[in-house]
């Protein structure tokens, strides 16, 4: 897929990526390196990456901390969104939300519902704005993060970024009310 050039006068977007996973290690985290590998040849520049063990706090550290970045636009989780004891992305991610964009987690289940069905519903995708950030949670297997980059996250991210820090407004197309 390709994304078009940004429009004349717009910086591009750049994504900072982390891995959540209490056993990658930078030699095997095959889902960290085609998430970055999606998201660089979507057009989108690479920020910082890092493989962040599945505890709470330092999940929620992390993604503060990358937030805090005027250089990062977007942060992209992989890892750790399941039913598991150990899968603790959502809850760590989850109170950060200024805005929840729960049609993300939506979207990514309907999409997922027709490779594997109902267990689909396990998987707790999600996506929100944190201190102006977009963060967008994916789950850890490659299969989902070769699902969502192309379809769902490639085509909105740039309009997400402007619109959650106020260079565009939300626009509706002409069934959702809008003109």
């Amino acid at each position: 897929m390709e994304t078009p050039a940004p429009k004349e006068g717009r910086k591009r977007v750049v994504v900072a990526t982390l891995t959540l996973s209490d056993t990658r290690t930078e030699a095997d985290d095959e889902g960290g390196k085609l998430l970055r590998s999606l998201l660089a040849g979507a057009g989108f520049d690479l920020g910082a990456h890092a493989i962040v063990r599945e505890d709470v706090d330092r999940i929620r550290e992390a993604v503060r901390a990358l937030a805090g970045d005027d250089g990062i636009d977007a942060i992209v989780t992989t890892g750790g969104t399941g039913l598991a004891p150990r899968d603790v992305t959502l809850t760590a991610i989850e109170s950060l939300f200024d805005k929840p964009m729960v049609g993300f987690g939506e979207a990514f289940r309907r999409l997922s519902w027709d490779d594997i069905g109902p267990r689909a519903m396990l998987s707790n995708a999600a996506a929100g704005v944190v201190a102006g950030k977009i963060v967008i949670a994916l789950p850890g297997s490659p299969k989902a993060i070769d699902l969502a980059v192309p379809k769902l996250v490639a085509p909105v991210l740039g309009h997400a970024v402007d619109v959650a820090r106020g260079r565009a407004r939300h626009h509706h197309g002409p069934r959702h009310g809008g003109t």
